[in-house]
């Protein structure tokens, strides 16, 4: 888990920031790292007088530490200052403290077990980011925006968590449990899941295989340090199952690598086109190309996004889509556009700053607006689930006026994510309220697991994940049992509900039964079948 998801690439460096050096001068005094600051002063263009502002921050913080009523923890004072002045800035600068260090890029390097998800701490507020596909939490249906409220009981908001205070609660050893308590957008009452921990995924690419004959479907849930080669593995072997079409899935996507998005984009463009620029104040413009090692430059090509594809996803739909070589289909994006540059410092922490900015090959900038704060930043994503935007695409909220013309001549927008070409609403009425229930309570999530234990040896015996996916129907009889479950958890089953079709939570037991046993080989294919956007963009590739 972390609490970052933008790992970009790091640009060209400037050394001598001001800001930056501001930045470090507080860290120094914290740290007893004392720099030769008349030489630091002069390079950022300071005088070193009484007045200068990098003079002020170090005689406020002396005043503090000698005058101050009480004793104070200085090491604890400096960064906390260090970290509001990055957070004033934008929503993406940032400070990472030593004792985070280590854990910040997990989930695009390393091993970790734990819950699953990628956070940010909002306002004293632990804020799912993403949970990581496949990962525990993914499994029990925690998502991107939830709040984490309690772990065990015991209150985590507003208590000036940590970083190091969320990963020592909600890590441990795999197979052990740990209870959390959700604030959810949309959702009157805090849920309640237990959740046990298990080894993180570390993979890219959660799925790739065959929705059609002649049409592949890849999904890529985040852009690490691997996802290249894991994209060059998946496609060979599409292409020997006679793939001539593709779908590639950045929904959830929260972004990682520069590189890795480069990368992706480089398969499907031509040799010269232009895939993504970044600029910035100190920063002259740097623009990446495709190469001609691209082996899906000219196939008929789908990019599926949605609210929670962000940073290096929207390069990579951007780009395409500028280049009008593929067809996006989904929800408008997230909307970040900013570049960060990780400046390691003596301590062991580190410094994340906006840098630049990313803009397509038309010259748009995808960042959506952040000058009314970062909680109101964040706010906007769950927003548009109250505004309208999730079910009409005229309800979109964004900046009409920023219009930009691709190649072809089709019209794109500016200023706030990137806008699908085709629009997709969310499917708010695939399961009823009572199935929502047994969701977040985790009675399916629990049931899905006991049923698959009971019958795990005949399945295995009987079907290959794909026969499972083609030929297994879970009976009446299945239903009645999740039914009587339910019911030994206190949750009463509405009698509407045992008269109305099931053939969605027919659907959704089949999927988790296939994930207990098959993975993600099963589970992906059985739930994409009613997954209307994918059921868009076979529609479209279908077309002659």
């Amino acid at each position: 888990m972390t609490d970052f998801n933008q790992n970009e690439e790091k640009p060209e460096s400037n050394p001598f920031m001001p800001l930056y050096f501001a930045v470090v001068l507080v860290i120094g005094i914290a740290a007893g790292y004392w720099l030769s600051f008349n030489s630091v002063d002069a390079g950022a263009g300071g005088k070193g007088k009484s007045g200068n502002s990098y003079s002020k921050i170090t005689s406020l913080l002396e005043y503090i530490k000698l005058d101050y009523v009480d004793t104070i923890n200085e090491k604890q004072l400096v960064e906390k200052t260090v970290t509001s002045m990055l957070q004033s800035l934008d929503p993406h600068s940032s400070y990472i403290p030593a004792a985070d260090f280590a854990q910040v890029n997990e989930t695009l390097e390393g091993n970790f077990e734990g819950i699953g998800i990628e956070f940010n701490i909002i306002n004293d507020t632990i804020r799912v980011i993403a949970p990581i596909s496949g990962g525990p939490s993914d499994k029990l249906g925690i998502k991107a925006g939830d709040k984490i409220i309690k772990v065990e009981g015991k209150p985590i908001a507003g208590i000036k968590i940590s970083n190091k205070e969320v990963f020592e609660r909600l890590r441990g050893a795999e197979g052990s449990e740990v209870l959390v308590t959700i604030l959810r957008s949309g959702v009157k009452n805090p849920i309640d899941f237990k959740i046990t921990r298990g080894e993180i995924p570390l993979y890219s690419i959660d799925i790739s295989y065959m929705v059609r004959p002649g049409i592949g479907y890849m999904k890529i849930s985040r852009f690490a340090a691997t996802t290249y080669e894991e994209y060059l593995s998946a496609f060979n072997a599409l292409t020997k199952k006679g793939m001539k079409k593709l779908i590639l899935d950045l929904r959830g996507n929260p972004g990682g690598f520069l590189k890795a998005a480069v990368d992706i984009a480089d398969e499907f463009l031509m040799d010269g086109l232009q895939i993504v620029y970044t600029e910035g104040r100190a920063n002259p413009k740097k623009v990446y190309k495709a190469t001609s090692r691209g082996s899906f430059e000219n196939n008929p090509l789908v990019i599926l996004i949605d609210e929670g594809s962000a940073s290096a996803s929207e390069i990579v739909a951007g780009a395409t889509q500028d280049n009008d070589r593929a067809t996006i289909i989904g929800r408008r994006s997230f909307g970040k556009g900013l570049v960060q540059d990780q400046r390691d410092l003596p301590d062991g922490s580190a410094v994340r700053l906006t840098v630049a900015r990313y803009y397509t090959p038309t010259g748009r900038c995808i960042q959506k607006p952040y000058e009314h704060g970062t909680e109101e930043y964040y706010q906007e994503e769950i927003d548009r689930y109250s505004d309208g935007e999730m079910i009409t695409a005229d309800s979109t909220k964004f900046d009409k006026s920023k219009k930009f013309v691709t190649p072809g001549g089709k019209i794109v927008y500016g200023g706030g994510g990137i806008m699908p070409d085709v629009f997709v609403s969310l499917d708010t009425a695939k399961y009823s309220a009572f199935v929502n229930k047994l969701f977040y309570n985790g009675v399916i999530t629990e049931f899905g697991f006991s049923y698959s234990d009971k019958i795990r040896a005949e399945i295995l015996k009987k079907y290959s994940a794909e026969q499972f996916t083609n030929d297994y129907v879970v009976g009446d009889n299945v239903i009645n049992e999740l039914y009587t479950r339910a019911e030994q958890k206190k949750i009463p089953v509405p009698d509407a509900e045992r008269t109305k079709s099931t053939v969605n939570l027919k659907q959704l037991i089949k999927a988790l039964i296939g994930r207990n046993i098959y993975d993600k080989d099963a589970y992906y294919p059985i739930i994409n079948q009613t997954d209307n956007s994918i059921k868009k963009a076979i529609e479209i590739l279908e077309k002659p």
